[in-house]
């Protein structure tokens, strides 16, 4: 079998964590069995589909590196197909106009819930052999009696009884298919092998797979992957901290990052935690999909995220954070001073973003934390700051953090200070922070002239507090 998936967001908003994890499965399951991964637009929701949605989730799939063989197609552009299969199924006799206004069948909805009995479609129009008229819309006829099983890839055999269903809609009164009319039509003319999608679709399914036998189609096969939870077991939404996948990517985030944790939510490999993409491709199953909902864990994403930035390449992380340093004002940087900027922080940094602001004072003159002032940049502290300016001015080699040390400590046991009374006050003036990379390798990078320009910049400070 030539295994083919599809991935169909609706362009009504951005490509979030869920729908990401979904186009996920389906493009490593189709690349796992050397097969096809189609990408379509469900956006028969005029009203609400936006082009700006479409380029969005166009822009998100590229950057999780998530490609596809086929699309993307539009629904909205395919209306004469779907029409032409509404016509076979009416001509067939498994479909139906229906005239039932809106307060009818409300009303009729009102009556079935007095009488105990599920809200559904009486099939007042199924038996009156209407034609297309104004406010009509057509219905697509359930059988009576038995059942459909959803064989279920992942949860097994699942059973719908017919009589828990009713007579859907598969075209509306403004002549615009339903999603579920259209989804059936795309996949069955895109020759879809497997469906794989949220649980939430279960329901649908029976429909969608009476719709494929009453065209005389075999349908796909079904897996129907669990829910992602917040860490309080409902749904997850933004108030979980989920953002949307362009939103990681603006915070910082690396796609493989994302990419490895999304497919963590719900599928696993024994107990490894760490994937390269080509792992994925050779080890992703569906049998390796659990039953139970995953819990998003923000803490975790951020992990994961510190782990590839620490195994990426300086010269990688130079060109990905440059972005995020124009941000904070810093552009045309040496590559060569970056790169070695970078080294310093590489292991601390959770993010870009964060990483951008550990490296800003590399570039910019820093702005001093008022308390890390208060505590460091004291009166007291000025003859050392005047000295160790003279005699940094004096050393010829600067990039040796040896030296510097040994400069440090000798000047320290000099004027009977421990060393930390000097390094925290020249750390302040040379970084603004208290925190920061090791002071001589801060230091050595810097050089001789931004070092000694920072250090009478923190002097004259003290001075303008005690005047």
């Amino acid at each position: 079998m030539n295994i083919k998936t599809r991935f169909p967001p609706s362009p009504t908003g951005h490509l979030h964590i869920g729908g990401a994890r979904t186009a996920l499965f389906n493009w490593l399951f189709a690349r796992h069995h050397g097969g096809k991964f189609v990408l379509r637009f469900e956006d028969t929701d005029q009203e609400r589909s936006r082009p700006e949605y479409a380029q969005a989730i166009l822009e998100a799939m590229k950057w999780l590196g998530l490609d596809w063989d086929e699309g993307p197609y539009y629904q909205s552009q395919r209306f004469d197909l779907y029409r032409q299969y509404i016509d076979q199924l009416l001509e067939e006799g498994q479909a139906y106009w229906c005239q039932c206004s809106p307060e009818e069948l409300e009303a009729k909805r009102k009556k079935a819930l007095e009488r105990g009995q599920k809200p559904k479609y009486d099939g007042t129009c199924r038996r009156l052999g209407l034609g297309p008229g104004p406010g009509r819309v057509v219905r697509f006829k359930i059988p009576p009696t038995g059942s459909t099983v959803v064989d279920d890839l992942i949860r097994g055999p699942v059973a719908f009884d017919h009589q828990e269903l009713d007579d859907f809609i598969i075209l509306r009164s403004d002549g615009v298919p339903t999603y579920h009319f259209a989804v059936v039509i795309d996949d069955l003319t895109m020759e879809i092998t497997h469906v794989i999608r949220g649980d939430d679709h279960l329901n649908n399914t029976p429909k969608h797979i009476l719709l494929f036998k009453a065209l005389g189609a075999q349908p796909p096969k079904f897996a129907h992957v669990p829910m992602i939870l917040g860490p309080d077991r409902t749904r997850l939404s933004k108030r979980h901290g989920a953002m949307s996948v362009l939103a990681y990517r603006d915070e910082g985030y690396l796609p493989q990052a994302l990419i490895n944790y999304l497919v963590r939510l719900g599928w696993s490999y024994g107990d490894q935690e760490i994937f390269s993409l080509q792992e994925l491709i050779e080890k992703f199953s569906l049998e390796n999909i659990g039953r139970s909902a995953a819990v998003f864990n923000p803490e975790k994403l951020l992990w994961l995220n510190a782990h590839y930035i620490k195994s990426e390449s300086p010269e990688t992380l130079a060109s990905l954070v440059r972005p995020f340093l124009a941000r904070l004002g810093v552009e045309n940087v040496d590559e060569g001073y970056l790169r070695r900027a970078i080294e310093t922080v590489q292991t601390r940094a959770k993010t870009l973003a964060e990483m951008a602001e550990m490296l800003l004072f590399y570039f910019k003159e820093p702005d001093y934390d008022p308390k890390a002032a208060q505590k460091f940049l004291k009166p007291e502290v000025l003859p050392a700051l005047e000295r160790l300016a003279g005699e940094l001015k004096e050393l010829p080699e600067f990039s040796n953090e040896e030296l510097l040390e040994k400069l440090f400590r000798g000047l320290a046991e000099e004027m009977g200070l421990k060393l930390k009374n000097i390094a925290q006050p020249v750390r302040v003036a040379l970084t603004g922070k208290t925190v920061s990379p090791g002071l001589f390798e801060i230091i050595s990078l810097l050089g001789k002239e931004r070092v000694i320009s920072r250090l009478k910049r923190a002097i004259e400070f003290i001075k303008s507090k005690e005047a």
